[in-house]
């Protein structure tokens, strides 16, 4: 890859990472100045607001209403689906474990007050409260992204149902997700000025915890993710593939994986995934289902930094990660990285969500903290989520051409 193409594609992180630091150092310094320019973050917070909601609706309702699913690709699609969700649950339990043994916060940065989630709610409740909304009207906010997101889904199969892709509203919701995205493209290029001024007051306001904490936090992550390609991948292989699943996917992973370093996208990274998935043997209707949708609802390395982001802000408001929370922070992490985009920075959705079911009387605090860490580990969040869309197609391949496919394809070549 050129080097002038890696450059290009990490020119944005750069520069957010870059007004992240020289944020802190102006709050470090001139902590009077930081205060003053606070509302400069506010802006954008408050303009993010207002977008997330309308594009989280119209994104996964015109995916699913735009699909072309019959027969065999319904089969394929449905497999897919089933298992990212679980390869995502299952990374998500293992960042819940690791954060159990290295809280990435030791000391709390705040004493802001705190309310338990749920904590004056039956299960019953909390079930329909999580899913549902009373009226439409609730859909309309940013603290109902999940029952937005089950909404969302559900329009878009009653589209599909009433005609696909042909059909007037699939149009529109297609036409609709172009423009929302790039409403959100307007507003990200004020982003580095805003995360200049955020930074500035977090550290005026909490000081050196902020470098520890994040610093604690990157040693665990790092290091996961290339443990998880070298453990989880060969597993997934084999179950997909039999014996010669795991040689066979890492004698074809590396350019995918170097791809998505490069590009820092998991759109940008399909074509070299359907290249790969054509070299091995993989059906074509196959690869040609799993790679679109894997770029935007097979993230594993998203669900990495979902939970860890959560355990992050808890531990800021001095919150324990109890075992209690198991179940509903998986979900989350799951669901959350179902509505994430493949473009670098593109919407920060997965963010909002997490804000709005774990975070909602803090989300202006929250936010920001949720972002830097995305910051910090997209690189190797987007090679884990890009290049475990090539090994997922092993186990797509095994339920729907049955667990001798790498076996007849090796045989044809």
């Amino acid at each position: 890859m050129e080097k002038k193409s890696v450059a290009r594609n990490y020119r944005f992180l750069a520069i957010m990472l870059g007004a992240m630091a020289l944020g802190c150092v102006a709050g470090w310094f001139f902590p009077d100045l930081a205060k003053a320019i606070k509302p400069l973050g506010t802006v954008f917070i408050n303009m993010m607001f207002c977008v997330v909601v309308p594009l989280v609706f119209v994104s996964i309702a015109g995916s699913i209403a735009n699909m072309e699913s019959r027969q065999r690709a319904g089969k394929i699609m449905g497999t897919t689906v089933a298992v990212f969700v679980v390869t995502g649950a299952i990374a998500a339990v293992i960042m819940f474990v690791l954060m159990k043994l290295f809280p990435p916060v030791l000391v709390p940065w705040t004493a802001i007050p705190w309310e338990e989630m749920g904590e004056y709610a039956s299960m019953s409740d909390m079930i329909v409260n999580f899913f549902t909304a009373s009226d439409f009207v609730g859909l309309l906010s940013r603290k109902a992204m999940l029952p937005l997101i089950v909404f969302s889904v559900l329009l878009g199969f009653a589209v599909q149902a009433a005609g696909g892709p042909g059909h007037p509203v699939a149009r529109g919701l297609a036409a609709l997700t172009e423009v929302m995205m790039q409403f959100v493209r307007i507003i990200t290029y004020y982003a580095p000025i805003a995360f200049f001024a955020i930074f500035a007051d977090l550290m005026a306001t909490y000081g050196p915890q902020i470098a520890g904490s994040y610093g604690r936090a990157m040693a665990v992550y790092y290091p996961l993710c290339f443990l998880y390609i070298f453990t989880a991948f060969p597993l997934f292989a084999w179950f997909g593939g039999g014996r010669r699943g795991p040689r066979t996917m890492f004698a074809h992973i590396v350019k995918p994986a170097v791809v998505s370093l490069g590009t820092c996208s998991s759109v940008a990274t399909i074509p070299t995934n359907l290249e790969a998935a054509e070299e091995t043997g993989i059906s074509k209707d196959v690869a040609e289902m799993v790679m679109p949708l894997g770029a935007t609802m097979h993230m594993d390395g998203s669900c990495f930094s979902c939970v860890l982001k959560i355990a992050f802000v808890l531990g800021v408001f001095g919150e324990p990660l109890e075992w209690g929370r198991l179940v509903p922070i998986v979900l989350v992490a799951v669901l959350s990285s179902v509505g994430m985009s493949g473009v670098p920075g593109g919407g920060y959705i997965g963010e909002y969500i997490i804000c709005s079911i774990f975070f909602p009387q803090h989300i202006e605090l929250a936010f920001p903290i949720l972002v830097a860490i995305g910051n910090l580990v997209d690189p190797p969040a987007t090679m884990i989520n890009s290049a475990g869309d090539y090994v997922v197609s092993f186990v797509v391949s095994r339920f729907v051409d049955g667990k001798n496919w790498l076996e007849k394809a090796l045989q044809k070549a």
